[in-house]
């Protein structure tokens, strides 16, 4: 589909790169994911910088990963001539017990067949396009480097003709070849054996990393490459999870719903680790319990809703003029201004998480203590702060209001320090929990329920409808089959379905009119469909949403209603992490 995003991601868990489904690289932030780019045409076709091939018209070519890797396979070939991209970036074990994971990517050029020819676009434009980005020819190495505002390089090695690379030459391919781009100059010159050993490495340790990862009776394939994209957006230095790798990819073309979402959402994450867990990696969740237990030094500390991935706690939005925006939709932003946001939802999600890690790895929790310690912090602040409005699961900037979502959360948050205290053997605080946990549930009963609605609704007093009290019965605070459920189900179909995707509400918000699909909210959905009885409903629209993802399996944050492109922040985890779920789910009716 034209003006999709056809992106392919690469990565290792310090840092990704987006490469189109012609084998350009526009976008990449390096050294880590939040830093800024070094190529950035997907925010400005212009100035915004890529690493490309030109191939004249008689080549087609084709996109896929490498089986049960992370390593993205541009095919180029015109029958006679062909050859290959096998793009990634170095992530494998090393015998110190650490990860392998430098701030550089490796495009491993394959000789397939005949003498193809190519033109390579070398383009890089350092610190977001903002000065001018100088590119020099060094003896070993291709280095970029500005100092308008501040001093950053950026070096490229290779074994082709370095003068033919950067002034776009035609390049004859008779042999293997290699491209190393990197945010530090090497210590000893790279060569084509280096690279292919750091491409047998990094295949070793996905197809390790994969095999840990239960089989289904369906969708192993989605479930496996969801999973994958789970892990590319985890950040191995301090735990913490990405919600999606870019910035600004607009909600809808033309808009200004444009976020920086490069960042850690407790509430994100811990749906993530959620479903990793149960899928069996306690890696990714033990470094994620680090990340948390090492935001919350003291016992009484109210979480933020997110936080930078090294645990930065202040994420000031700044706007970058210079750049045009994804298909000219500004403006262009860095930070996040929701990180003031109060959401009271984020303690009955992590609770939520921390119950299933210790549900599935009990004897494998380093920090126990502190997670009780935790435990009973979250229930503090949510017997002292249930009562009061926020800003709602979907980050409204005007007004607080009393959302059924986030009062749902803090029964969540209740129930399952129950269950974790339990588990731990920590029966001294139960019976109180449980006299705070039917107060909730009661309040909620009472004021969540619109009789005019006949349906759960967006908020204490309304009769909007919203997608997330979906989730109602997956926390576990109703049974899938109680009317009342049944009911807000087929109100949401009525109201909230347009040809079978889902707007998330349909209320004016900051910003108008919501005018594309959240991806969660179908997902989500589905599920309730599929657990309310309409299992073959629910499989039928579920293989129709899964053919709405990219030509490599991934989604974005949204999808458009009439064209179903993709839109938004790509890849999204909190698509693929719902995407998981509902195939689990489905794959049992099989």
């Amino acid at each position: 589909m034209k003006n999709n995003l056809d992106y392919g991601i690469i990565g290792n868990c310090r840092s990704a790169a987006l490469v189109s489904k012609e084998g350009s690289i526009d976008w990449c932030c390096l050294p880590q994911f939040d830093s800024p780019s070094v190529f950035g045409k997907l925010l400005d076709e212009k100035i915004g910088g890529s690493f490309g091939f030109v191939v004249d018209d008689s080549y087609k070519i084709k996109q896929y990963y490498l089986e049960n890797t992370a390593i993205l396979i541009t095919s180029f070939s015109n029958g006679l001539d062909a050859f290959e991209v096998h793009d990634f970036m170095p992530r494998y074990y090393k015998e110190n017990g650490k990860y392998h994971s430098p701030p550089e990517l490796i495009r491993h050029i394959k000789h397939i067949s005949g003498k193809p020819s190519l033109k390579v676009v070398y383009n890089p434009k350092l610190e977001y396009a903002k000065g001018v980005t100088n590119t020099y020819i060094k003896n070993d190495f291709v280095v970029s480097l500005t100092n308008d505002d501040v001093f950053d390089t950026l070096f490229l090695y290779t074994d082709f003709n370095k003068e033919a690379v950067v002034r776009g030459h035609s390049i004859t391919i008779i042999s293997d070849h290699f491209f190393l781009v990197g945010y530090n100059e090497k210590l000893f010159v790279p060569n084509l054996n280096m690279a292919f050993s750091e491409y047998e490495r990094t295949t070793a340790y996905w197809l390790n990393w994969i095999e840990r990862t239960p089989n289904f009776k369906r969708y192993n394939n989605y479930i496996a490459r969801s999973a994958m994209t789970l892990k590319l957006l985890s950040y191995d230095k301090t735990g913490a999870i990405l919600a999606a790798p870019t910035t600004s990819l607009p909600e809808t073309i033309g808009e200004v719903r444009n976020w920086d979402y490069r960042f850690c959402w407790i509430r994100d994450a811990s749906m993530v680790i959620k479903v990793i867990s149960q899928l069996g990696h306690k890696n990714i969740a033990k470094r994620y319990i680090k990340f948390v237990v090492n935001l919350i030094p003291d016992k009484d500390e109210k979480l933020q809703i997110m936080y930078g991935i090294n645990g930065e706690k202040k994420l000031t939005e700044e706007f970058l003029d210079h750049l045009s925006g994804y298909e000219n939709s500004s403006p262009v932003r860095i930070g996040n201004a929701a990180y003031k946001q109060k959401q009271n939802d984020i303690y009955g999600i992590l609770m939520d998480m921390i119950h299933q890690l210790l549900q599935s790895f009990n004897n494998d929790i380093e920090n126990g203590e502190e997670l009780w310690s935790i435990t009973k912090g979250i229930v503090w602040v949510v017997n002292k702060h249930w009562r009061e409005a926020d800003k709602g699961i979907w980050e409204f900037r005007s007004e607080d209001q009393h959302f059924t979502f986030s009062k749902v959360l803090c029964w969540t948050a209740v129930d399952k320090a129950i269950k974790v205290a339990e588990i731990l053997g920590k029966t001294s605080k139960i019976a109180h929990w449980k006299s705070l946990e039917v107060e909730i549930h009661k309040d909620i009963m009472e004021h969540a329920w619109s009789d005019s609605a006949q349906a759960f609704t967006q908020a204490y007093g309304s009769d909007d409808l919203d997608a997330s009290v979906l989730l109602m019965e997956s926390y576990g605070f109703i049974d899938a089959k109680h009317p009342k459920y049944v009911s807000t189900v087929k109100a949401i179909e009525r109201e909230l379905s347009n040809d079978g995707l889902l707007y998330r509400y349909k209320t004016q918000d900051d910003f108008g009119l919501p005018s594309s699909s959240f991806t969660i909210c179908t997902f989500w959905f589905i599920n309730s469909l599929y657990k309310i009885g309409e299992e073959q409903k629910a499989i039928k629209q579920f293989e129709k949403l899964l053919s709405y993802s990219n030509h490599l399996g991934l989604f974005s944050e949204d999808l458009d209603f009439e064209t179903k492109r993709l839109l938004g922040n790509f890849p999204q985890a909190y698509s693929h992490l719902a995407l998981i779920e509902t195939a689990i789910n489905l794959s049992e009716n099989y």
